[in-house]
């Protein structure tokens, strides 16, 4: 509850920033930093570690039908050890069930697999391209290896890959929906070229921590702001790009949704994965950020088809960022309102957190749960405060 209050009092003071480190809405007390660590050309330098299956139950995520759509919870920015991960690609799937996901895509870098020889690149030093060698050079190996665990444990498992470049822009990419990685490594000098192959192939593109203040690694410099670029422009009007992470790992960047409502953009939170979930997150963390897919059916090709009609909705930190129409319908389907004198009675299906407004002081309903809130004279908009549709701007539904 506290880090719920210490989030809707920090949004009033972040306003329109572009981008916002909130650890702390995480549980954590530091941000989540990447190592510095350089591997010796050649080397197979990390020590793998095992996820263990917790013994108790995995986390249940209550979410009502959507009308005809059902909401499936997913991640799609994760990394193993073919990249710059410690977890298998078994483990990976192993931790979303746990978490109660229902789709994950294991997105390993194709210009930075650092575990591999041939292939050193160092966060701090130069970053050199890769280029597709040989048949043991397989971008598709941690998806290979990870299948086989997904469909025993039920969980849609979608082949991804990050496109990683040093300058921003471009910046870093993910492509999901592929059907196969290995032509985008060929084309590794060209990023556009990269995009327009993943594009081809059906695949959808997004990009990934926009703001991030990397300077050399493919982020911003610092105090540089955050803008949708030229370059960024010119591949989203190819049809190259179809969607920007609104949220990613422990950062919040609430301008992402004005770039999506303009250009109508899927947006996204996900985890960005390196170490296991336990050593990042914690066991089951009930803020940990999560894509919610509204999809016709719990299949791959309707999660394929419900990410190119962006209904998508970014969930993490206690908050819930999506476009205006998908937020007010997931809202309807989730809570039902009976109005009396002075009164709203409401009734909440879901256990998503979902802080309320109408006039009087502001209510967390209950998970699964009934709550009764004043509604003061004159006030016809019931304010969802953690529930965003725009830069500091939350949902708000008629009260009629």
């Amino acid at each position: 509850m506290t880090n719920r209050r210490n989030f809707l009092k920090h949004m009033a003071l972040v306003g329109a920033a572009a981008t916002t480190p909130i650890s702390f809405a995480l549980g954590q007390s530091e941000p989540l930093q990447m190592p510095n660590i350089e591997y010796p050309d050649g080397a197979f330098s990390v020590s793998h570690v095992e996820v263990r299956r917790p013994t108790i139950p995995p986390r249940k995520i209550t979410i009502p039908d959507v009308g005809e759509y059902k909401v499936l919870k997913g991640d799609f920015h994760i990394h193993s050890i073919f990249s710059d991960g410690v977890a298998m690609p078994r483990d990976r799937v192993l931790e979303a069930v746990d978490n109660g996901l229902d789709v994950i895509s294991i997105t390993d870098h194709i210009e930075y697999r650092p575990f591999f020889g041939g292939n050193h690149i160092s966060y701090g030093g130069n970053r050199n391209n890769v280029r597709l060698l040989d048949k043991d050079d397989d971008h598709n190996i941690a998806y290979d290896l990870a299948k086989p665990e997904a469909d025993r444990q039920n969980l849609i498992l979608v082949r991804g890959t990050e496109i990683t470049k040093r300058t921003m822009p471009p910046g870093d990419l993910n492509a999901i929906f592929l059907e196969d990685a290995n032509p985008i490594a060929v084309a590794v000098d060209d990023w556009k070229k990269m995009l327009a192959i993943a594009s081809d192939q059906g695949g959808f593109v997004f990009w990934v921590h926009p703001g991030a203040i990397m300077p050399g690694n493919g982020g911003l410099l610092p105090g540089e702001p955050m803008s949708f670029t030229n370059e960024h422009e010119d591949v989203y009007k190819k049809g190259h790009l179809h969607g920007v992470e609104i949220f990613n790992g422990s950062t919040y960047y609430p301008i992402v949704s004005q770039w999506c409502e303009e250009r109508n953009l899927a947006m996204l939170a996900t985890s960005d994965v390196h170490a296991t979930e336990w050593n990042t997150l914690g066991h089951q963390n009930p803020l940990r950020p999560i894509t919610l897919i509204l999809a016709k059916e719990r299949t791959h090709d309707s999660v394929r088809d419900a990410f190119f009609a962006r209904r998508t909705i970014g969930f993490a930190a206690g908050m819930v960022f999506g476009c205006r129409e998908w937020l007010k319908k997931l809202f309807t389907a989730c809570v039902t309102m009976t109005a009396r004198p002075g009164l709203l009675e409401l009734t909440y299906k879901s256990d998503i957190p979902c802080f309320v407004q109408a006039g009087g002081t502001v209510r967390e309903l209950p998970t699964q749960g009934q709550l009764s809130i004043y509604q003061s004279v004159g006030v016809r908009k019931l304010t969802v405060h953690n529930w965003l549709v725009g830069m500091n701007q939350p949902l708000e539904i008629d009260l009629g």
